[in-house]
């Protein structure tokens, strides 16, 4: 099943904001997805398993770098 998701990053505490939206578009990138970066959040498109594989991996780095809070809309209904 092909899904989008809406992903939105919020590093907390940091000097710098970019490492962890970075980490997850890497992340994203990592297992073969083509993130779409935008000001506010972040839509990726792509099979369910592969999506979710990708928001666990990309929570991860991104909490590598400091408390984060990553907020997910997924949705199976708005790729079509």
């Amino acid at each position: 099943m092909v899904i989008s998701a809406q992903i939105s990053v919020y590093p907390l505490r940091q000097e710098h904001l970019s490492p962890a939206i970075d980490a997850v578009k890497e992340a994203l990138e990592a297992r073969g997805l083509q993130p779409e970066i935008g000001a506010m959040s972040t839509i990726v498109t792509g099979e369910a398993k592969d999506v979710f594989v990708a928001l666990h991996e990309a929570f991860d780095r991104a909490a590598s770098t400091g408390h984060v809070v990553m907020t997910v809309t997924v949705s199976n209904a708005c790729p079509i």
